[in-house]
């Protein structure tokens, strides 16, 4: 049945006037936060020799071998591969909303060869016709089109919902870049830190194996006692027992490092095998504020757009209320071959279709999904909120950790200073004969401890630096 244009044109008329959709319009959500970090006055009063633009902090540490690799993970990096993938399946999913909302047209076409049976109830009623002919051809050409008009904005809520998805999987990738850029540099330190450990321990074996060489020799002479032997060699076995767990540590970072790259494990390990200083925290050049730290992470833009996805989807489950029309036209051409040209005017064909769906006795269905898409909205918007107060967390934990870290490294630097004078004082003590050899051992152990405490606080320093570039959302022109 042809529908009549003017019904045809009033239809589509009221279809592009009525621009609304049904279902709650997005409003991003309001965030209670300070103005500033608790930690950002400690931070701002920091000594330090260079300031980090958040941008591409990693070559603010002054460490061309730790840029070399961070730039490295974001070319070679497999989770970022995998992120980048996600975004170009989102990108189709959004042309496929995109195409919804457009008409679609087909091209359908058959030829048919029929040998008619006479058994069956219509070859009885044709075999009686005069001139019958049991073998017959068909054939028919047409060009479809259908429309879904969306009236009521199901369509274009779904295609609101898809649009806020592909933004949150390009954030996402984002996030994961400056993720893989945080771990590659924290990684990098702490293989620096491990170095330095394993330093600091073989010096130290080596100062008691110098010192049990001299005990031993002055044991052969009749000087020094057994005990004083027995102790000098199970303290050099303490300290160079230290060394292979350092060593096993320093093994699997590295190991990390190279899968972080994209590698397999021992492709940069001779570049990584000559230490290198651990490398020094630098300092901010801008901290910014809470709201700015929304604003860049790139983790909560996600969450942000998915929970705009799921208040979409709320219009997309009540569009399930109304009506949906729908216009179909086809025009073609059917013949048979002894009835003329499959072209001709004789056998051209046309049709219009108005078309009615409506779940008028499924509202139960309806209202079943309309009560889980705006769950969805509840939980996508606590989702978001902890999002937030993570962020915050994340960012005063790393303030807090990299400021009293530098305030550890200071002290332990003066007992360092201290516990060296002592430990010779008692080794020329000890020649001198006024202490025993147990206050030179305790004066070497103390040494090692106070070393060994140094270099790890030095580590955690350089590691919450980029613990707070990572939480400010640092490493990308936001």
């Amino acid at each position: 049945m042809l529908a009549r244009p003017h019904s045809l044109a009033l239809l589509l008329s009221v279809s592009v006037l009525t621009g609304c959709a049904v279902g709650p319009d997005y409003r991003p959500p309001e965030t209670a936060l300070s103005a500033r970090f608790l930690g950002q006055e400690g931070i701002e009063q920091r000594e330090v020799q260079s300031k980090a633009d958040l941008q591409a902090w990693w070559a603010a540490f002054d460490d061309p071998l730790l840029a070399r690799f961070v730039v490295l993970a974001l070319e070679q990096n497999l989770d970022i591969a995998q992120a980048a993938a996600r975004v170009a399946q989102s990108r189709a999913s959004l042309r496929q909303a995109d195409a919804a909302l457009l008409p679609s047209a087909n091209v359908r076409a058959h030829g048919a060869e029929v040998y008619q049976s006479l058994e069956t109830p219509l070859g009885q009623v044709l075999s009686a016709t005069p001139d019958f002919d049991r073998s017959g051809s068909a054939y028919e050409a047409n060009l479809e089109a259908g429309w879904e008009i969306d009236m009521f904005g199901g369509l274009r809520r779904g295609r609101e919902a898809a649009r806020a998805e592909y933004a949150a999987s390009e954030a996402s990738a984002v996030a994961t870049r400056l993720a893989v850029a945080a771990q590659t540099a924290d990684v990098y330190v702490t293989i620096r830190g491990l170095q330095a450990r394993i330093a600091i321990a073989r010096q130290q074996a080596e100062t008691r194996r110098q010192l049990l060489d001299t005990i031993k020799f002055q044991y052969e002479k009749g000087i020094a006692a057994e005990l004083q032997m027995n102790q000098a060699e199970g303290s050099l076995a303490q300290v160079e027992a230290r060394i292979p767990v350092l060593e096993a540590g320093l093994d699997s970072a590295m190991n990390a490092l190279d899968v972080l790259l994209g590698m397999q494990p021992g492709t940069y390990r001779a570049e990584l095998r000559p230490a290198a200083s651990i490398p020094v925290a630098p300092g901010l050049s801008e901290t910014g504020t809470p709201a700015e730290m929304i604003r860049r992470r790139p983790d909560l833009i996600v969450a942000e757009r998915r929970l705009a996805a799921a208040n979409a989807r709320i219009g997309v489950a009540i569009s399930e209320y109304y009506p949906k029309f729908s216009l179909g036209a086809l025009l073609g051409s059917a013949t048979t071959i002894s009835s003329g040209n499959l072209f001709s005017s004789d056998a051209s064909q046309a049709q219009g279709v108005l078309g009615l769906r409506w779940r008028l006795f499924d509202f139960g269905r309806v209202e079943a999904q309309i009560a889980a898409a705006r769950g969805q909205e509840a939980e996508a918007l606590a989702a978001y909120r902890l999002a937030v107060l993570r962020a915050t967390e994340e960012v005063e934990n790393a303030f807090s950790a990299l400021v009293k870290r530098e305030a550890q490294v200071g002290i332990l630097t003066q007992g360092e200073s201290s516990l060296t004078r002592a430990r010779e004082n008692s080794l020329a003590a000890y020649e001198g004969g006024v202490v025993s050899l147990i206050e030179v051992l305790n004066a070497d152990s103390n040494l090692l401890q106070v070393r060994d405490a140094k270099a790890q606080a030095q580590t955690e320093a350089a590691r919450a630096a980029i613990a707070s570039f990572r939480a400010l959302g640092g490493g990308w022109a936001a």
